[in-house]
């Protein structure tokens, strides 16, 4: 990969963070990684997500490494801009209103019956400020909508009113959207949930790049295949299964190897499309990765590969912590 970032991916990157609410391109800082040198594709990992307040309002400081990155500078900046907007023109305008939740025992069932909910919390229904989520909702039909106006939910969650929340199911993880801070229209309030609504299995693409980089889940498989192949949806069907078995524990990413800006990820691994299908483990936090090439996707050796990487990562941080003790001692 050229060391040379133009600027027209920064600009895509730009795009992306400044779309979500509380999410900011971090800086460099030394204090992070004394004594390296960075080129600019490093120096663009550094997209720190900031924390909600959802979170009592600390940062997240994990960096996501540089393989998703490497999709986001191979994206278009067209596209990222302008999926926000593509997205809401081509789904329906049909979509059923808001459910109201009336109390915690509703907000609850309608939350965990789903992957991906948005609630927004607000003090009346049809106030100037719910405008915008109305709409949203019409626009994303396939995307559960809840709205309460009910203070003991909003105290149970702990968000104030005319807040925005995705609540999703795959890291048991969710991210707010203050509208009271930021000039929240239907259009950015797209975009945000876009990012961010990661699934059991997610498609990587430009968009959904945000929410895997600030998801909490430290493991991400992908599978990266063809989906134009007619075995793609039996492939998906039990890659999707073996994602029920990690839920929580592991990140399932699906990679298009179609796509040319997901070229870059195919060769991160060192594969070729002659390899493909296969799956890539990866743990962001040190970068340690594995691969196995198949024939076909089946549970168990998604279950098998999957569990002898956690294994492994397990016995490298209890010797780690083992070292440590001893030199304490």
């Amino acid at each position: 990969m050229s060391s040379a970032v133009g600027e027209d991916t920064l600009a895509a990157v730009s795009v992306l963070i400044s779309g979500a609410e509380g999410f900011a391109l971090g800086q460099l800082l030394p204090s992070h990684h004394p004594g390296r040198d960075f080129s600019p594709p490093q120096w663009l990992t550094c997209l720190l997500p900031r924390r909600g307040l959802e979170q009592g309002g600390t940062m997240g400081t994990s960096v996501f490494p540089c393989l998703f990155v490497l999709l986001l500078a191979g994206g278009s900046p067209a596209a990222c801009a302008g999926d926000s907007g593509s997205a809401s023109r081509s789904t329906a305008s049909t979509a059923e209103k808001p459910i109201l939740l009336n109390n915690i025992t509703d907000a609850e069932a309608f939350i965990s019956g789903v992957e991906v909910a948005v609630i927004g919390f607000f003090q009346e229904p049809e106030s100037p400020e719910a405008s915008p989520f109305h709409e949203a909702a019409r626009r994303i039909s396939e995307v559960p909508f809840g709205l309460s106006t009910s203070p003991a939910v909003l105290s149970h969650y702990g968000v104030a009113a005319n807040t925005i929340t995705l609540f999703r199911r795959v890291d048991n993880d969710r991210r707010d959207l203050d509208m009271n801070s930021e000039d929240v229209d239907a259009k950015k309030m797209i975009r945000f949930i876009r990012m961010n609504e990661l699934r059991l299995v997610t498609e990587y693409n430009p968009v959904t790049a945000v929410g895997v980089m600030q998801s909490s889940l430290q493991f991400n498989l992908l599978l990266i295949t063809d989906k134009m192949s007619p075995k793609h949806p039996e492939r998906m069907r039990k890659y999707r299964a073996a994602a029920e078995l990690f839920k929580g524990k592991i990140l399932f990413i699906l990679v298009d190897s179609n796509l040319k800006s997901n070229e870059r990820t195919v060769s991160f691994f060192k594969l070729k499309k002659s390899q493909l299908p296969a799956l890539a483990i990866f743990h962001t936090p040190d970068e340690e990765q594995d691969v196995l090439t198949l024939d076909e996707v089946s549970v168990e050796r998604v279950q098998d590969f999957c569990n002898r990487f956690l294994q492994r990562m397990k016995k490298k941080e209890d010797e780690s912590e083992e070292k440590a003790l001893n030199e304490e001692l």
